[in-house]
């Protein structure tokens, strides 16, 4: 398999956490795409994910898979023994349904901010930038922090009692919220001890 990448951007390291944490790192070969000298709109990648971005997995098959989520199912779920997006329908839904939560109002909602309100890539990249529409999700962003804080006060990770897909998805968030100077809140203290705990797993430590 090959994972075509672009090694620091927050969505590759969501892969690269939950391979480590299936134990499958060493099974990948990893693909630098240079993003920020546009690689990733080139034809030859463009013909493995329309929409240009990484990460991708490639089976040995040809087949190629994009979108963060999709790639996470694969991963778990290849050697039959599935941990991080749950084994019965109720854990699949509650997970899938965090993992969205995570995504749309933390991870997306900072990269719209960074694209946007900030120079984000450089003007080779970002072709068109609304700083209002930015400054906006930056507030979704801080809201999504609160709303992961209330449901971290009651179970120890975002979909219960056991480390998932969502939290893979949220500690990313975080990290480029970090790369994007959006601090959180300072009454999430839930949160913030849940992101301590989670920074000392060997899939992330590593």
């Amino acid at each position: 398999m090959k994972v075509y990448e672009f090694n620091g951007f927050p969505n590759p390291a969501r892969v690269r956490i939950a391979l480590a944490e299936k134990g499958m790192t060493g099974r990948v070969q990893f693909v630098t795409v240079d993003v920020p000298n546009g690689e990733h709109r080139s034809p030859a990648f463009l013909a493995k994910n329309p929409s240009g971005a990484v990460p991708v997995l490639e089976l040995d098959d040809g087949t190629c898979i994009a979108e963060c989520t999709a790639i996470t199912e694969y991963i778990d779920h290849a050697d039959g023994n599935p941990i991080l997006t749950g084994k019965t329908a109720k854990d699949r839904a509650v997970i899938h349904m965090m993992q969205r939560r995570a995504e749309a109002g933390l991870l997306d909602a900072v990269g719209t901010y960074f694209h946007h309100a900030t120079p984000g890539l450089g003007p080779k990249l970002e072709t068109y930038q609304c700083a209002e529409w930015g400054d906006h999700q930056k507030q979704r962003a801080l809201a999504g922090m609160r709303y992961l804080d209330g449901v971290l006060a009651k179970q120890p990770y975002l979909a219960g009692q056991n480390f998932s897909m969502a939290d893979i998805t949220a500690f990313a968030g975080l990290g480029f919220a970090d790369f994007a100077k959006i601090d959180i809140p300072a009454e999430c203290s839930n949160l913030k001890a849940w992101r301590a705990r989670v920074a000392e797993r060997p899939s992330v430590k590593g």
